[in-house]
């Protein structure tokens, strides 16, 4: 940008100093040849007057008088019925600037100017102009540098205030720079980041709020548990079941401290290295019942012993979010397919049904988007929770529906963020 600024400031200059100057080049050139004309005009209607002057004193027209009254760059030749001519001054070589005017009493008088004299008038004029106009280049050359200093430094501090609010550090810079256009950018740039750190601030005291509501109750709801299969020595169905509920919750409680501790500082991960295989089997163990009841199967494929890297609470959520969304929207026999590609562990969950809709294919992971009257919350938060992780979850086939969790199979080191200081 502050090329531009400068090529188009001297661009501007050197247009107005060509127009003007060239201008300016021929009209004192010609003032300088008409001065010159009106100038040996002048001599000879000058000389003429002072020998008339002489002829009617009885005074002798020759050299001895009339040589101070001519320039000394002229020559003058003084012709006078009956007399001897009288030559005046250097007679000059080359081209010259001649001037003839006739007395009275039949004298005349013939000056002449090399012209070399007005090509040397001519030539320190050009002179003057060439040295204005260089020196008008080099002050426009100075104000082009400092307005596009002016102007460039703060649109590349703007980009870099709009980048750290793209980055997630909304604090305001209250910077102005004394160009209404840049301040007003500023300003709008300021309200946007207090808006966006209000938002930030209220969504993370709702997630520590609603994670610290939910630990308490989910806590005593494990404890009850814990009596009932401490107690059901009788009833083993009954303790198997506590048992299987206990596990949910237990791993409800790992989601929900997962929440409160990402609401305290969302940087902060809990990825371990863990058996994937064991996940899939409490899963496919919690969730046959619920299939069975709608008379529906769940199979297991593809690679087994895997581990892969995450955290098993997270994943688990992940899995039963996939599992139930086919439970209510597919038909059929859902199957849980394990990979691997390259250095990822990949878990597909598929089913039998109608699949996801067209319009929605691109949007399935959007907030509030459903195909059903759901919240649509549910994928978008499982996506949320395996990128928190450094995995991801795509829809890969629209039908039959596929969708696939990837998770890292070892602990890569995380790289280290600069602290910001304010």
């Amino acid at each position: 940008m502050r090329r531009r600024l400068i090529s188009s400031t001297l661009a501007v200059v050197l247009v107005v100093i060509a127009v003007f100057g060239l201008s300016l080049v021929i009209v004192e050139t010609r003032t300088i040849e008409a001065s010159a004309k009106d100038g040996v005009q002048s001599e000879a209607v000058r000389l003429v007057g002072i020998v008339e002057n002489r002829i009617l004193a009885g005074e002798s027209v020759d050299a001895k008088g009339l040589d101070r009254q001519i320039a000394a760059n002229r020559y003058a030749v003084v012709r006078v019925p009956g007399r001897t001519e009288v030559r005046l001054g250097d007679r000059p070589a080359g081209k010259v600037i001649s001037s003839t005017q006739r007395g009275d009493y039949g004298e005349t008088v013939t000056v002449q100017e090399s012209r070399s004299t007005v090509s040397q008038e001519i030539g320190r004029t050009l002179l003057v102009i060439f040295v204005v106009a260089l020196l008008a280049v080099l002050a426009a050359v100075a104000l082009a540098v400092r307005q596009a200093r002016r102007l460039a430094s703060p649109l590349s501090d703007l980009a870099s205030t709009a980048e750290r609010l793209g980055s997630g550090d909304p604090r305001p810079r209250h910077r102005r720079y004394g160009v209404p256009e840049l301040d007003r950018i500023a300003d709008v740039l300021d309200a946007s980041a207090e808006r966006i750190g209000r938002m930030l601030t209220a969504e993370r005291r709702l997630a520590a709020d609603a994670s610290h509501q939910l630990r308490t109750p989910l806590t005593a709801l494990s404890m009850r548990l814990e009596e009932i299969v401490a107690t059901a020595d009788d009833h083993e169905a009954v303790k198997e079941e506590a048992t299987i509920a206990l596990g949910q919750v237990e791993r409800l409680t790992d989601v929900v401290q997962r929440l409160l501790t990402n609401a305290r500082d969302p940087r902060t991960g809990s990825a371990v290295d863990f058996d994937l295989d064991e996940v899939i089997k409490q899963q496919v163990e919690e969730w046959r019942p619920a299939y069975q009841n709608e008379g529906r199967v769940m199979v297991r494929s593809g690679t087994r012993s895997l581990r892969a890297v995450g955290t098993p609470g997270a994943v688990a959520q992940v899995l039963a979010t996939l599992i139930e969304n086919s439970l209510m929207h597919g038909a059929g026999t859902v199957t849980l397919h394990t990979r691997v590609t390259g250095n990822q562990a990949v878990v597909e969950v598929t089913d039998e049904g109608p699949g996801v809709p067209p319009d929605l294919g691109a949007r399935v992971f959007e907030r509030t988007v459903s195909g059903r009257n759901s919240t649509g919350l549910g994928l978008a938060l499982a996506r949320d929770l395996a990128e928190a992780d450094g995995g991801r979850l795509e829809l890969l086939q629209q039908l039959p529906p596929v969708f696939a969790l990837f998770l890292a199979r070892e602990i890569m080191p995380r790289p280290q963020r600069e602290k910001t200081i304010g």
